[in-house]
């Protein structure tokens, strides 16, 4: 159930029964189930069985064995999301400081009270209560989403993390093939050279890395590769540098581009 949609309850706490009959003459207009108590323990006891369901808790400040401020207190220390209010014909300014220090009191209201402020100021408590509520529910769904995302992103860390580890591992298995292999991606770039097909290229260009084969010292690359791409499969020997290599070509697709593989084997 949200905040908004919670029935309204108030305890009202006093040892003077008139009193109590009047705080619920005022609001017989309003929507609220005002419950009555004679005393503090009786006003806890009330609140323990019910659990948190009272929004606002409206208390007299002189009352034998437990006086109001001690009650609020207690209540305070229990069910600190109430919110508090003193009624006292009491006017002591020490009082009502230890009221609102020790009890956490919302308001002072002296006796005899004003009907309409005091409906008011009820108004007011709701608004303030359902607010915090709210705002908790909100916070505590922003916690969940935060948790959520926290998940996610150490789930996506660790994949990440996998996966690199297997590029690592398949850069250095590929890089120590004795065999060479060649990479050029769609654009005509040598995208990928491991260590013996970096010897072989060496020997025909000195910087070839990244390099357009259009541009390639060697024609002949050029040409391997543009019949890859024409016949989508290769298989040639031709001398590169001071040996004869068996050339294998094939067309793949990464990244949704297609590139060409060409595999140097030594014959």
């Amino acid at each position: 159930m949200e905040a908004n949609e919670m029935p309204v309850r108030i305890l009202c706490v006093d040892d003077e029964r008139n009193v109590l009959r009047s705080l619920e003459r005022i609001f017989l207009d309003d929507d609220y189930e005002i419950v009555t108590a004679g005393s503090g323990d009786e006003g806890l006891e009330i609140m323990s069985e019910a659990g948190d369901s009272f929004q606002v808790v409206v208390s007299d400040y002189r009352m034998p064995v437990m006086n109001g401020v001690e009650f609020l207190k207690a209540v305070y220390e229990r069910w600190p999301d109430t919110v508090r209010i003193v009624l006292s014909g009491y006017a002591d300014a020490g009082a009502i400081v230890a009221a609102i220090n020790e009890g956490h009191i919302y308001k002072f209201i002296p006796k005899p009270w004003n009907d309409e402020e005091l409906r008011v100021t009820i108004l007011n408590c709701l608004e303030r209560y359902f607010l915090l509520k709210k705002n908790q529910e909100l916070l505590e769904e922003l916690a969940r989403a935060n948790q959520v995302l926290e998940e996610k992103v150490q789930q996506r860390t660790e994949d990440l993390e996998l996966r690199n580890r297997a590029l690592e591992f398949s850069q250095t298995m590929l890089g120590n093939l004795p065999v060479g292999v060649v990479g050029i991606d769609e654009c005509g770039l040598i995208a990928h050279c491991n260590t013996v097909a970096a010897g072989i290229l060496k020997q025909l260009c000195d910087d070839f890395f990244g390099t357009d084969i259009q541009h390639f010292c060697d024609d002949r690359l050029k040409i391997l590769v543009e019949q890859v791409r024409k016949e989508r499969t290769l298989n040639t020997v031709d001398t590169f540098g001071d040996r004869p290599w068996r050339v294998l070509g094939r067309t793949v697709i990464f990244a949704d581009s297609e590139s060409v593989v060409l595999v140097f084997l030594e014959v």
